[in-house]
């Protein structure tokens, strides 16, 4: 019997979260009570309150397992063997594809920052710096390799990321554009910044990691 009383406390902490999720990417975290997300669960608000004591705890459990669902997720995807251009390849195609896959939480993630209490703010900002550094150390890399141009890595780092994280802004699956062709599209962006080219260190017949032509294709 306790297997099984368990078992549901797992499945109704798990509907609290989708619940919340939902709601707080619709009408924001300051709008939304415990009251509403009890109803949308369907159990009394008291019940909430056995999982989550309060709706800032509730906030940073969405906000906190999404960012470690992401380095996990990254930590498997990345092959830290590769040269820098295929691993920056990689790191663009995988953010775009996570993120596209995942509006609400990332919608939580970067407008509900404000609503994070000073402890929960700095654990957060923690995790995001760490997912940061992944990409920071492919930039130091391709400079190390010889196949990136840049003038400051944290810079060059955060503005790849606004600039990938924003198609969550504007992206539509009903848009002229797959999200295939638009991650095509941002992977050239990218590498054009940085001026990529494939690692003379590594191989040094190695075709380009990226087919600049793209520009030109009509779609």
């Amino acid at each position: 019997m306790a297997r099984i009383a368990g078992t549901l406390a797992i499945e109704t902490a798990a509907r609290i979260r989708a619940e919340s999720l939902i709601l707080f990417a619709r009408y924001g975290y300051a709008a939304v009570s415990m009251r509403q997300i009890a109803s949308a669960v369907g159990v009394m608000p008291g019940a909430l309150y056995h999982h989550y004591a309060t709706k800032q705890h509730l906030l940073m459990a969405l906000m906190e397992g999404h960012m470690h669902e992401l380095l996990a997720a990254w930590a498997q995807a990345d092959d830290t063997e590769t040269p820098a251009t295929v691993r920056l390849t990689n790191f663009v195609r995988f953010h775009i594809d996570y993120h596209l896959s995942r509006p609400d939480e990332v919608f939580l993630s970067y407008m509900e920052l404000r609503a994070l209490e000073t402890e929960n703010y700095v654990t957060l900002e923690g995790l995001r710096r760490t997912y940061e550094s992944g990409l920071k150390d492919i930039l130091e890399q391709g400079e190390r390799e010889a196949c990136f141009t840049l003038d400051d890595v944290h810079v060059t780092a955060m503005a790849i990321l606004a600039m990938l994280t924003g198609v969550n802004n504007w992206f539509k699956q009903s848009g002229r554009l797959s999200a295939d062709i638009i991650t095509d599209h941002y992977v050239a962006l990218t590498l054009h910044a940085i001026e990529a080219q494939a690692s003379p260190e590594v191989n040094k017949n190695a075709p380009p990691a990226f087919a600049p032509t793209i520009f030109n294709k009509r779609r």
